[in-house]
Order: C-alpha cells, then sequence, then structure tokens
C-alpha cells in the first residue's frame, strides 16, 4: 500500500489571485464570516512570511472547533495504490461527499501476483496457505473463463449487439468487454487496485476516524498513512482523525451483524433477484407539494438536467437482495443519501454463459474458507470473497437522484447486470409513481 497526497497549485491564468493554503482558505473564509470588512481586508492581515501565524489566531478568535471549519480547505486529494478492492469499497461507503475514482477491473493485472500478503489483511496464518491458494485458483477461472468468452464472441458476434458500421478497433474493443464483463464475478475481492479520492479536511477526518475504527488491519494501516499526508497540507484540523469509542462501538456491532447473517445464509447458489421499493411522498400540512411530476421532469434535456420540486422533495428507498459485489462496487459510489449493505455472500452470481457447475469445487471451497473465518469471528473474511457473493443492498436518496441512477446505469455503455437491476427498481418506482413513466428514460445498456 502506497499513499501519497497531491498538492495543488494555481495555473498561470490565476497567477494575480490571491495565494493560500488550505488551512489559511479556512481560517480566512471563517474569518470572513464574522466580519463585515470584505476579504481583502482579511486578506491583508495576513502575513506571508508566516501565514501558519495567521492561522492560529484567526481559528482562535472563530472558534477553532467548530466542525464546519474544516469544510473550508477545498478539496484535498489523496492517491491511495495497491490498497484492496474491499478498502476501496469501503472508502466510498464511508467517504459519501467525495469525489474519486477507481481502477477499473478491465485495466488492473488479474493473478496472485495482484494480491496484498495475507498477514497485511489480517487472515490468520494458518489458513494464509489455504487462502493464496483458493484466491489463485479463483485468477485461474476468471482468466480460462475470459478467454472462452473471447472465443465466442469472436465466433458469435451477435452476442455482443456490436452497433451497425462499427469500426475494427471497436468490434474487438466491445468484443473484450463483453468477455471481462462476465468473467469478472471470478475476481477475489482482495485483489489490488488504485483510489483516488478528492475532499475537504472535514470530511477527511471523519473518513480517517472510521477507517482508524474497523477491526480491518488494512483499514487502520491506511488511516494512518492517509493521515501522515493530510497532515502536510492541514495539521491543525486533522487532529481530531483519530479512532473514537462511538465509531468502534458501531463497527463493531456491524461486524457482528455480519457474521450472524453471513453464517445464516451462506451460500454459492445463485439468488432469484429480488427489489424493494419504498417512496415517501408526505409533505408539511402547511407547505404542501404543488407541481406535478410530470412538470418536475418534462424540462430536462438529459439526465443531468435539473427536476424540479415534486422530486427532489420524494423521498425513495431501494434495495435488492442479490447485488454482486461486482455491481455494488460501482453502484455504491452513488454519493446521495446512505447506502448499507452486510456485505455477506447469501448466493453466488454468474451469468448465463458461465454454468455454475463447471466452478462448482472452487465455489465450495472458497464458501467453506468463509465460513471458517465467519465462525473464528475474524474480520478478514471480506479477502475470502469474490465479485460474484451476492449480498443485500439498500441505498436511500431522493427520487432526483434515484432517477439519475436509473436512467445512467441503464444507458448508454452500462454493464448488462446494473441495467437489470435499475430496470426492476424502475419498475417499483411506477408502480408506485406512474406519472413518472413518461417523463424518465429508461435505457437498455447499449454498448458505446
Amino acid at each position: 500500500m502506497r499513499i501519497t497526497g497531491l498538492a495543488l497549485v494555481p495555473p498561470p491564468s490565476a497567477a494575480d489571485l490571491p495565494k493560500v493554503t488550505p488551512e489559511l482558505l479556512a481560517s480566512v473564509l471563517a474569518r470572513y464570516s464574522r466580519s463585515n470588512d470584505g476579504i481583502h481586508a482579511i486578506l491583508d492581515k495576513v502575513d506571508p512570511a508566516d501565514p501558519d501565524a495567521s492561522i492560529d489566531r484567526i481559528l482562535k478568535f472563530v472558534d477553532y472547533g467548530h466542525a464546519s471549519i474544516g469544510g473550508l480547505t477545498g478539496g484535498l486529494a489523496i492517491a491511495l495504490d495497491d490498497v484492496s478492492m474491499w478498502l476501496a469499497y469501503k472508502l466510498f461507503e464511508i467517504a459519501q461527499m467525495a469525489d474519486g475514482q477507481e481502477s477499473s477491473t478491465r485495466y488492473i493485472t488479474m493473478d496472485a501476483a495482484n494480491l496484498p500478503a495475507p498477514s497485511s489483511l489480517g487472515v490468520p496464518d494458518d489458513l494464509a496457505t489455504r487462502w493464496q491458494a483458493l484466491m489463485g485458483r479463483a485468477f485461474a477461472a476468471y482468466n480460462a473463463e475470459y478467454a472462452r468468452l473471447d472465443a465466442l464472441a469472436t465466433a458469435e458476434p451477435d452476442r455482443v449487439r456490436l452497433p451497425a458500421g462499427a469500426k475494427p478497433a471497436v468490434v474487438t474493443r466491445l468484443r473484450k468487454n463483453y468477455a471481462l464483463d462476465r468473467a469478472r464475478y471470478f475476481i477475489p475481492l482482495a485483489t489490488r487496485t488504485n483510489v483516488g479520492l478528492v475532499q475537504t479536511s472535514r470530511m477527511w477526518a471523519q473518513t480517517i476516524k472510521q477507517l482508524a475504527s474497523l477491526p480491518q488491519p488494512e483499514a487502520r494501516a491506511a488511516a494512518e498513512l492517509i493521515r501522515s499526508e493530510l497532515v502536510k497540507q492541514s495539521p491543525r484540523l486533522l487532529r481530531h482523525s483519530f479512532a473514537e469509542a462511538s465509531c468502534q462501538a458501531q463497527a463493531d456491532q456491524e461486524h457482528a451483524t455480519s457474521l450472524r447473517l453471513g453464517l445464516q445464509r451462506l451460500s454459492t447458489a445463485p439468488l432469484a433477484d429480488e427489489v424493494w421499493v419504498h417512496v415517501d411522498r408526505a409533505t408539511p400540512p402547511f407547505l404542501a407539494e404543488e407541481q406535478p411530476v410530470a412538470e418536475a421532469l418534462r424540462h430536462r434535456s438529459n439526465r443531468y438536467g435539473l427536476q424540479g420540486t415534486a422530486t427532489r422533495r420524494m423521498r425513495v428507498a431501494f434495495a435488492w437482495n442479490n447485488m454482486a459485489v461486482a455491481e455494488l462496487r460501482d453502484l455504491n459510489r452513488h454519493r446521495t443519501g446512505h447506502r448499507y449493505t452486510p456485505l455477506i455472500q447469501a448466493g453466488f452470481y454468474l451469468p448465463p454463459e458461465i454454468p455454475h457447475a463447471g466452478h462448482q469445487a472452487l465455489l465450495d471451497d472458497q464458501a467453506a474458507l468463509t465460513r471458517e473465518l465467519m465462525e473464528r469471528g475474524s474480520p478478514a473474511y471480506v479477502y475470502s470473497l469474490l465479485l460474484g457473493a451476492q449480498t443485500p443492498f439498500e441505498h436511500s436518496t431522493h427520487a432526483d437522484k434515484f432517477i439519475y441512477e436509473a436512467e445512467l446505469r441503464t444507458g448508454m455503455g452500462a454493464h448488462y447486470r446494473y441495467a437489470e437491476h435499475l430496470s426492476a427498481a424502475l419498475r417499483g418506482f411506477f408502480q408506485q409513481v406512474p406519472e413518472a413513466r413518461d417523463w424518465v428514460v429508461e435505457g437498455t445498456a447499449e454498448p458505446e
């Protein structure tokens, strides 16, 4: 694991603008909120030769402990190389206000050499060799299925739904994506990936605090490394980024729930799709919603257009019983609202092109290892999962954000399994909000 902070510098076109460090920016804007002098009058009092003294003086004046000040630093960028896919997922779950990217499974190395050492993940010593062997078999299954599916798509190009008149390079890319997107369910969740996140000091402090409270040693190690990078840019506002009792209590309770549900439901059989959608349109009696849903939606030129109050005020919760971790990794990145999963293996998804029977021995051995780790109470059970593991997943947000997600995840270039899940959720939504049907653009996940 290697973690690097990225310091932003102004472009040449901003040469005439005032220069501030992240914490100086926060302190100046905090002082600005308690002054009628204007921003330049405040900046004139800053000593360029000793900005730290100005920061301490201003923060003391405006009540340094106020958490909102940490949100004034602007975005602090951190790159995390060679972390597990589990840690990448967890970062996005925790850092719900962050902007970020993770390496696609289409572009990272798929072999056992791209796994962290089992000791760094907390895999018990007596299970380390067994874990490594199992992960190696999973990569072998991935590579074998990729090669088979790529050959199948070459022999039967209609499977790929190629656009009319597609150029050879496009044909090759779409054919490979067809194979990659179906073979990926054998990828271990422990596989190394890279993540880049940008968020304020306030949100970084919360993220680090929660990482440091998790039972997985990889998370705690990442918390220390992230903090050591960020204190170079925001030392004062990160002093409250250490593990605390409330975070640890919640992490322990959630871990116990995952173990209980995981042992109850552990299975390698595919789960039939179930979706749950709950819409809450309640408004206060003194502020009823007067806009029709059609008016909230019909003026948009695309999914990014602003929606009206009829959908922005409407609450929506939606959940699937069998979200494969492969899809969870991406759906978990939709930032609005709250997402929750116990991250268990209640079933195992494989696409129709890959029969379970051909890989049942691998899946049985993987499930047996997961069970043993769970029975020991080991938080390292997450690293025994493959991306085909199916887990319940719930997301609660507002209708405008749900509609955006549904249109995005069924639209051009969407993974076929995203489209199936979001189409099912849309059907549940339309049953409760039928007047939205004519104005929501459900796609067919056509290739791009």
